[in-house]
Formats: structure tokens, sequence, C-alpha cells
């Protein structure tokens, strides 16, 4: 059998403690925009679809919910790499591990999202692999 031919992440689906606060959050630093209004199908959650024509998330409100035990982080590459930690600081933005991280043929910049996910923010896509 042949392997289904995937060739990028579609979108993520999360799980935010404040709506208003992460819709500003990726919407400051990335740009990303409200595509859909409370998703039709979990009426009972408020939540939203953001994004721009290459990524998207879903995101439903669970104020307690928590980040840990699931995805250890999840990665954006930005072709504008050089500007990312004076936007971060710009923003207010939590940089981690002291700024930027060099890899063996990227570099990336780790930062945090008001729910607590931590987003890895590379140079080069798939850290040049």
């Amino acid at each position: 059998m042949t392997a289904l031919d995937a060739t990028s992440i579609d979108h993520i689906n999360m799980k935010v403690k404040d709506l208003a606060d992460s819709v500003k959050f990726y919407g400051n630093l990335f740009g990303f925009q409200i595509k859909q209004d409370d998703n039709p199908n979990k009426t009972d959650v408020p939540s939203k679809i953001i994004g721009n024509d290459s990524i998207k998330l879903c995101l439903y409100e669970i104020p307690d919910m928590s980040p840990e035990g699931g995805i250890a982080h999840f990665g954006f590459h930005v072709t504008n790499f050089s500007t990312v930690i004076s936007k971060c600081k710009d923003l207010g933005v939590q940089v981690l591990y002291g700024g930027e991280v060099d890899w063996d043929k990227s570099k990336s910049v780790y930062i945090v999202d008001p729910s607590g996910y931590e987003i890895e923010l590379s140079e080069f896509s798939g850290g040049g692999l």
C-alpha cells in the first residue's frame, strides 16, 4: 500500500484558557485573523478558527484547561526570522531558553502563548532537514 502524500499541517485544534486573549495574542504576533466564529458542532463551548492562508488554529475556550501532558510544542516557520526577538519584546511575549537556539541547519526561538503552549519559531521550515 502506498503512503498518503501529506504536504503540510492543515490545522491545530487546541483548548485555550481565554479565547479573547488567545485571538489577540495570535493576531498581534502572527497577523492571524478570525476565519470562523463558533464551531457549529460544539455550540456549548466558545470557539473560533483563526489563521492565515497556510495555518489554521481551532481554539476552544476551556478556562481550567492545562496544556501539560499533551503536545510538547508546535512550530511555525517564520520568513522574517531576524525580527522574531524584537517583535516578541515589543509585545511582551515570553521568550524561553535565553533567546535563539542553534540547531544543525537552522535556528529557533521558543515562546509561550497565553494558555501555556510552547511554540517554536524556526528560521527554516522543518529545521532545514
